[in-house]
């Protein structure tokens, strides 16, 4: 199942850049981890959604989800592993924008208000995108109990979770790839 180490390797072989970037947050970096290299790789899902459900454990949840499209394949491995392990569980994607047409939800998939969810990204900086895919599934009814990363830049995202009372998990930190976390005032 779950193997750190592979994961990091595959982080290493596959998603993570150096050079001059700007992140989705806005702010500038000398690194990039793409983490759609590893998650739309049938090894690195495999691994990222068998360390995903190993971090949850046994957290009571009725669905996983996040912004399309980052959060799309983990959200369908997730899927996948659990149905392998027996496990009964429903996905849903979040839009940036509704449709336009047809229903104009934000919110797509087997939910439905009341359900307790698990937001999951890609790579957490700031958290922008993970948590205005908790804000969606609020405003749909849904009680978002937990958000999980697959990597975390260590760049205000954990305490911006905090700040929500979300708890927050990660599989991997940039720490994994022995870069430093930024000190805090840049």
């Amino acid at each position: 199942m779950y193997d750190r180490e592979k994961l990091v390797e595959l982080f290493r072989e596959r998603a993570l850049k150096f050079g001059d970037f700007t992140l989705a947050s806005g702010k500038k970096s000398t690194y990039y981890l793409d983490g759609k290299q590893v998650v739309l790789h049938s090894h690195g899902l495999r691994q990222v959604s068998a360390g995903l459900l190993e971090l949850l454990g046994d957290t009571e949840f009725d669905a996983i989800g996040g912004m399309s499209i980052g959060a799309d394949p983990i959200v369908a491995g997730v899927l996948a592993i659990a149905a392998e392990q027996g496990r009964a569980l429903n996905g849903f994607m979040v839009r940036k924008e509704a449709k336009g047409h047809g229903t104009n939800k934000y919110v797509e998939g087997p939910v439905k208000p009341g359900d307790k969810v698990v937001i999951v990204d890609d790579v957490i900086t700031t958290a922008g995108s993970a948590l205005l895919s908790v804000d969606r599934a609020e405003e749909f009814g849904c009680q978002v109990i937990k958000a999980l990363g697959v990597v975390d830049r260590l760049q205000g995202g954990a305490a911006n979770f905090a700040k929500r009372n979300i708890p927050f998990e990660a599989l991997l930190s940039i720490v994994d790839f022995g870069i430093e976390p930024p000190a805090e005032d840049e």
